[in-house]
């Protein structure tokens, strides 16, 4: 109706209402971490450069890193233009970190069939702690929540209880109790209740919101945004980097293969780089190398399979708590032995063909004539001629040797080898 009464005025008047800016949006679907602070901060910085009506903040999330959330929502609170945090689809969460962002929105929506809530630090952080740790943690997780939601004009005490008490709201249950403001079945219907709707931005000012007639611009990720999400996933971060160490062993003990090497250099430094956004927890890099150095000990000492099947656990293990985050961040018990055993199988095989090979006779070059015996076809006193190998060749003789003893090469020296008599002679 307001809309409609402000159209009919500057109708009579002959003028044009001034026309709404974009709406800037953008998704934050999976887990929180890193990348995804750099991707709200750049969407925040797109949608001042637009003179955006607002951004509007998609939350899909089951939680994630609490630097990283603290990160976002310093971002959110400090935004220039207003931000509305939606969560959507239906069926769609925004679950203990996404809990934090959702009320870091100068307007908080829900789509029908979302829920949002259970936002306690243990899950947070994904350790569990002492009694009095858990305490402080708690304590200083609600009372960041509380200073964000007092602001918003929402229920800050029941909001509390999501860190607390891991409570969890429905779209219904959060409305009916003042966690949030709207909930609207899609992002039509989400811009259409905005239009009009005046909100108190943090810092006390009153705006009001215009966004009949406004586009809707995405926010377009960046290559590195776009690589660095899609791998993310400790599970398939932890995949690449041991794909990409076994491709640069394989480079390394077969030179001149070359495509083993560059594929393994690519995925070692794409797992790599999936990792650095995560915290690593040290115990689990210090077992990975334990497991690789014991797969090298099975390959050279006689140990029955047992330092090969430690190092097998010290890799599974390595893997297990090689990510410190919620449960949602850390390498899966399947992905851990999936990749463990055929790794651990090939690297053992491979290992023991080079060893194998070092430690054989050498059967080529000066090297491999070494030790052959042969036959002298002259006397040798010292010099004469021999036939080794299937060859005649120049000799000299320690000792003298008729025509027909047999000899033993001990040197070769150019084209001449120096023999010494067959001890059986």
């Amino acid at each position: 109706m307001k809309a409609w009464c402000a159209g009919f005025v500057f109708a009579l008047l002959g003028l044009a209402p001034a026309r709404a800016g974009p709406v800037v949006a953008v998704t934050v679907d999976g887990m929180v971490h890193p990348v995804t602070v750099e991707i709200v901060t750049h969407a925040i910085a797109q949608a001042q450069r637009q003179e955006a009506a607002l951004l509007l903040l998609r939350l899909n999330t089951p939680g994630g890193l609490m630097d990283a959330t603290r990160l976002i929502v310093e971002r959110l609170v400090a935004s220039p233009v207003p931000v509305v945090a939606y969560v959507a689809p239906s069926g769609g969460r925004a679950a203990s970190a996404g809990f934090f962002l959702l009320q870091a929105g100068d307007i908080a929506a829900m789509a029908p069939g979302t829920n949002t809530g259970a936002a306690s630090p243990v899950l947070l952080i994904g350790n569990q702690m002492d009694p009095v740790m858990r305490r402080k943690v708690e304590n200083d997780a609600a009372a960041s929540l509380r200073s964000v939601v007092s602001k918003r004009g929402r229920n800050a005490e029941l909001a509390e209880k999501t860190v607390l008490e891991s409570r969890s709201f429905t779209d219904d249950e959060a409305l009916k109790n003042r966690l949030i403001e709207i909930v609207a079945r899609d992002q039509n219907d989400l811009l259409r209740q905005l239009d009009g709707r005046e909100i108190t931005r943090f810092d006390g000012r009153k705006q009001t919101l215009r966004t009949t007639g406004a586009s809707v611009a995405e926010y377009q990720l960046t290559i590195r945004e776009t690589i660095v999400s899609a791998i993310a996933d400790p599970n398939l971060a932890f995949v690449l980097l041991i794909l990409g160490a076994l491709g640069l062993y394989i480079e390394f003990t077969h030179p001149g293969l070359i495509a083993p090497g560059v594929a393994g250099a690519i995925l070692a430094l794409l797992g790599l780089a999936a990792l650095s956004v995560l915290p690593i927890n040290a115990g689990g890099v210090a077992l990975l190398v334990l497991a690789l150095a014991l797969f090298v000990l099975e390959a050279k000492v006689a140990s029955h399979g047992i330092l090969g099947a430690g190092g097998a656990v010290a890799m599974v293990l390595g893997a297990l708590l090689l990510v410190e985050g919620p449960p949602e961040l850390r390498i899966r018990l399947s992905t851990a032995v999936a990749v463990t055993v055929p790794f651990a199988a090939i690297t053992i095989f491979l290992l023991s063909l080079v060893l194998r090979a070092r430690a054989s006779k050498v059967v080529t070059g000066a090297d491999g004539m070494l030790g052959e015996t042969g036959v002298a076809r002259t006397p040798l006193h010292p010099e004469g001629k021999v036939f080794v190998h299937g060859e005649y060749w120049d000799a000299v003789s320690t000792r003298h040797a008729e025509c027909g003893a047999a000899v033993r090469v001990i040197a070769v020296e150019g084209l001449k080898l120096k023999v010494e008599p067959s001890p059986q002679e």
